[in-house]
């Protein structure tokens, strides 16, 4: 095949970040993305209706003229998160989800949930009027090993939670785990996970081996090649219960390049071309638009999007840029380690 049209691709899990940085990244997704899953990690993080709308409009003025994209916004949950607020943000329209993140887990995640028990009342009043709770699956206590992390709150923290309010939807987000896929293979209903580009390309290896590589630290951390193995047999199966969220997260240069370097990876300005090899390589070209563009809408009740996109296979690899410079400082792009010969059609 050396050419693929399918409906314009979103975003399920999306780091814009704020201000220069934002301003710097923006255009890589929306040149190919409608929409985005935008999150609330911010510096102070977006925790009530008003932070949400006052964030939109500062993304939207950053958007590249021409380009139509719709920013999917997020609240930030904490043990203080009030109900009605987040009630009210989903009757207006603006709020898609709210994001839990276990203090500690990641970048700006200090202010995260603690004592999920606190933050019940919000879970049970997102539970009665379907608004998806969007988790980054991970447990933060020192002695579970980082790389049994997403294992150990699949045991402890969300299967217990599902138990307790089955009819909340649950998005597991970058999924990262053998664990993870077969968990939500097993469940009957409200839940799903998201899937990121990095982690259908790169083990731990990336990240260790010859010397540490601080481009491919990301967390959830990249594991080993049985469980990126187990990623590539989601996302390609065609399964609703699985599509895209690439977890882009872009970090100056010199925070990633020292001595306690920051966790993410760049991908939005590349990560169709990555996708389209990941899925001839698995012989399911033919599965893309679902992963995608079909899934992610079907499962937060949305639309697919009316118009599409064009990947074409090049004779000659496609260049991206080794970084992208933004009124932050110089970000590095994700290098997949491989020539890309797939490449959207301007």
């Amino acid at each position: 095949m050396q050419k693929l049209t399918i409906r314009r691709p979103d975003d399920w899990h999306l780091h814009l970040r704020d201000g220069a940085m934002m301003e710097g990244v923006i255009g890589d997704t929306s040149r190919h993305f409608a929409r985005a899953i935008i999150m609330p990690n911010l510096v102070p993080p977006v925790v009530t209706t008003a932070d949400a709308t006052a964030y939109r409009e500062r993304i939207m003025k950053a958007l590249p003229a021409g380009d139509r994209f719709q920013p999917l916004m997020t609240l930030y949950l904490t043990e203080h998160t009030n109900p009605d607020d987040v009630e009210e943000g989903r009757k207006s329209g603006l709020i898609t989800a709210v994001k839990l993140y276990p203090a500690g887990a990641t970048t700006n995640s200090h202010g995260g949930v603690r004592d999920l028990n606190k933050a019940m009342p919000v879970l049970e009043r997102m539970a009665k009027i379907g608004l998806p709770l969007c988790v980054h699956g991970e447990v933060t206590t020192p002695e579970v090993d980082i790389f049994d992390r997403e294992a150990v709150f699949i045991e402890t923290v969300l299967d217990p939670l599902r138990q307790r309010l089955p009819e909340l939807k649950v998005t597991m987000e970058h999924v990262t785990t053998s664990d993870g896929v077969d968990y939500i293979r097993s469940a009957k209903a409200n839940l799903a996970g998201s899937i990121t580009t990095h982690h259908l390309i790169i083990n731990r290896n990336a990240i260790l081996v010859g010397g540490i590589r601080p481009h491919y630290y990301c967390l959830p951390v990249a594991k080993r090649e049985s469980h990126r193995l187990a990623l590539r047999a989601a996302a390609t199966s065609g399964d609703a219960g699985f599509f895209l969220g690439t977890d882009s997260a872009p970090h100056v240069d010199p925070l990633k390049e020292c001595a306690c370097g920051c966790a993410g990876i760049y991908t939005s300005i590349n990560t169709m071309s990555c996708l389209a090899h990941v899925f001839e390589e698995e012989g399911a070209l033919d599965k893309l638009e679902a992963f995608a563009s079909l899934n992610g809408p079907a499962w937060y009740g949305l639309p697919v999007n009316d118009d599409s996109i064009t990947l074409v296979r090049r004779a000659e690899a496609v260049t991206f840029p080794a970084k992208i410079e933004t009124g932050a400082g110089p970000v590095t792009v994700f290098d997949p380690m491989f020539p890309l010969y797939w490449d959207v059609e301007i």
